[in-house]
């Protein structure tokens, strides 16, 4: 068995903190997002080859990042593409890695910026029981937030319908970025392409699937965090960090209240400050300043201000002109 961590978008809506680094490698806790995708691919024994699937700007970064970790598994797989406007959209870049890679077993994707609290072994021992093409679902508990994803509707554990971002949700019960594909099933992502259909989300070829042929759900409770937005974030971070602070030993925190979940890194340095739901990078300087729901990028200087909702390139100076 194959997998594909998916990791080739450019992460516009939280740019300037991903301008020039993969939303995958933002902190989470003691860990980056991506860790436990490649942690629990790693574990799985039947999984023995995994394909980073990144694009030409990053690429780079990636085999730095896997040439200094543990991984035995992935190697980078690149698209032909540098820019947000040259993407082939998921599911045309994963049926050029399909064949670029000459991938004929069955198919795990996974995508790198999603944080989920189940096990993905759990997810290929159900995909294993249906042989059949296989996605997670999550109940969001908003149709608001369902609007933003692909919305299943299930009889027992069998996808029934599929819609791709709906208007008027009926449900909460959402398709995440997680899925297994069938040997057989991996020549389907080119006759799709080839009728013409969309070639970005993968929601719309899991629905022409579903209409096509059978689909399988895998829900879960717990936790789940596509990390696209400063907020979605943030959530994440908080709910690694569960209320507490996390302060690097290299780090220094003085005559500061720090609130709930705070991440401080190394080098970072608060004085004189209040901080509560932050992100603080390395080598970043607040003084006498109050911040709150923000990121505050590798050596940025804060200096007397009060931020809300703050988010802050590397190599900034903000400082009160008073």
């Amino acid at each position: 068995m194959k997998a594909v961590v998916l990791a080739g978008g450019y992460a516009t809506r939280l740019w300037p903190i991903t301008r020039h680094r993969p939303k995958m490698f933002l902190p989470v806790g003691d860990g980056t997002v991506i860790d436990d995708v490649f942690e629990d691919l790693e574990a799985d024994d039947r999984i023995d080859e995994v394909f980073v699937s990144t694009n030409e700007r990053f690429a780079p970064e990636f085999e730095t990042y896997l040439a200094d970790s543990d991984f035995e598994k992935p190697t980078v797989s690149v698209e032909d593409t540098s820019e947000e406007s040259e993407k082939f959209g998921v599911v045309g870049a994963l049926a050029q890695l399909i064949d670029r890679e000459g991938v004929d077993d069955d198919l795990v994707v996974v995508a790198g910026d999603n944080l989920i609290s189940f096990d993905v072994a759990d997810f290929v021992d159900f995909f294993e029981t249906k042989s059949a093409p296989t996605l997670a679902a999550y109940d969001v508990g908003s149709k608001e937030l369902a609007k933003s994803y692909g919305l299943v509707q299930l009889d027992g554990d069998r996808v029934v319908d599929f819609q791709e971002k709906p208007e008027n949700p009926n449900s909460t019960l959402v398709s995440i970025a997680c899925y297994a594909f069938p040997a057989e099933t991996l020549p389907l992502f080119e006759t799709y392409l080839s009728d013409g259909n969309n070639p970005d989300e993968p929601g719309w070829f899991m629905q022409w699937l579903q209409e096509n042929d059978e689909v399988y759900a895998f829900t879960f409770d717990g936790a789940w965090f596509d990390i696209g937005t400063p907020e979605s974030y943030l959530d994440a971070v908080a709910w690694s960090l569960d209320g507490d602070t996390l302060v690097d030993p290299d780090a220094t925190v003085k005559n500061t209240v720090l609130g709930e979940n705070v991440h401080v890194m190394e080098g970072a340095e608060v004085v004189d400050s209040a901080l509560t739901e932050c992100v603080v990078f390395p080598n970043a300087t607040i003084r006498n300043a109050d911040v709150r729901h923000s990121i505050i990028d590798e050596e940025t200087t804060v200096e007397g201000l009060d931020l809300s909702g703050a988010l802050i390139g590397a190599h900034s100076q903000l400082t009160n002109g008073d």
